[in-house]
C-alpha cells in the first residue's frame, strides 16, 4: 500500500480536527452573529461536520484496509477537540453572557475532563468492539448542542433552566464513564431483527429533530440511552 492510500483514513481525522477548531472559534463568539447565523449555531454544524469526518475516517480505513495505531490515537485526539472542548466551549460562553450564571459556566470544563477519561478507556479496553461500555463522546457532544440550542431559546423547555445544568452535566459525564453497555450504529448487514435497536434510532432522529429542532437532539440521546439499556445489543 502507498503512503497516500496508507493515509487517506488519518487526512479524513484531520479534517475532524479543523472543524473542531472552527466549532471552538464558533463557540468562542457565543450568540454575536457571525456570517448570519449566530456564532453558537456554527459551532453546532463545524461539530456535525467533525462527526461526518469522524465516521467517514472508520469508513475509509475499512474499505482501505488501512488501519494503524497512529490512526487510533490520532482519532482520539480529534474527537476530544470536536466532542470533548468544542461543546464545552459552547456551554461555557452561553453561561458567560449571562452575569447570573457567570460563575456556573466554568463547570462546563468538566466535559471534556470526563471525554478524555472515557477515551483513554476506550483505547485499553479490548471488550468495546462491538458495543461500547459508557456513553460514546460523539453522543455526548449531540446531546450538549440540543441543550445549548434549548437554554439560547427561552421557554422551550423546563430542561433549559440554568439550575439543571449542574446535575444534568454530572449526569452526563458519569454516563461517558459508566458501565452501561451502549450499542453502537455501525451496520454489519440491513437485516431488520439483527438491527432493530439502529433502525429504532434512526426514526427517533427523525421524529425528534422533526417536531423539536435543534433541541430535540438532547432527547435522541436520552432515547439512545434507553434503548440500549432496555434492548439486547
Amino acid at each position: 500500500m502507498n503512503a497516500i492510500t496508507r493515509n487517506i483514513p488519518n487526512s479524513i481525522t484531520c479534517i475532524n480536527l479543523l472543524a473542531g477548531c472552527m466549532a471552538i472559534v464558533s463557540a468562542a463568539k457565543g450568540t454575536s452573529p457571525l456570517w448570519g447565523m449566530a456564532a453558537y449555531q456554527w459551532a453546532f454544524i463545524f461539530i456535525a461536520i467533525g462527526a461526518a469526518a469522524d465516521f467517514l475516517d472508520g469508513f475509509a480505513a475499512r474499505a482501505l484496509h488501512a488501519y494503524s495505531s497512529l490512526g487510533k490515537e490520532l482519532d482520539s485526539l480529534c474527537d476530544l477537540v470536536t466532542f470533548g472542548v468544542a461543546p464545552a466551549m459552547i456551554m461555557l460562553n452561553l453561561f458567560q453572557e449571562n452575569p447570573a450564571t457567570a460563575p456556573l459556566s466554568w463547570a462546563a470544563l468538566l466535559i471534556p475532563v470526563a471525554g478524555a477519561i472515557r477515551l483513554a478507556r476506550f483505547n485499553i479496553d479490548t471488550r468495546q468492539t462491538t458495543t461500547f461500555i459508557g456513553l460514546p463522546i460523539p453522543a455526548n457532544a449531540i446531546f450538549w448542542i440540543g441543550y445549548a440550542a434549548l437554554y439560547a431559546t427561552d421557554g422551550v423547555s423546563f430542561l433549559a433552566e440554568w439550575y439543571w445544568f449542574l446535575p444534568i452535566l454530572l449526569v452526563e459525564c458519569w454516563l461517558m464513564n459508566s458501565p452501561l453497555r451502549i450499542f453502537s450504529l455501525k451496520f454489519k448487514n440491513l437485516k431488520l431483527k439483527e438491527n432493530m435497536a439502529r433502525y429504532l434510532l434512526i426514526a427517533a432522529t427523525a421524529v425528534c429533530c422533526f417536531t423539536l429542532g435543534v433541541g430535540g437532539l438532547l432527547w435522541l440521546i436520552v432515547f439512545y440511552v434507553l434503548l440500549s439499556v432496555t434492548l439486547k445489543n
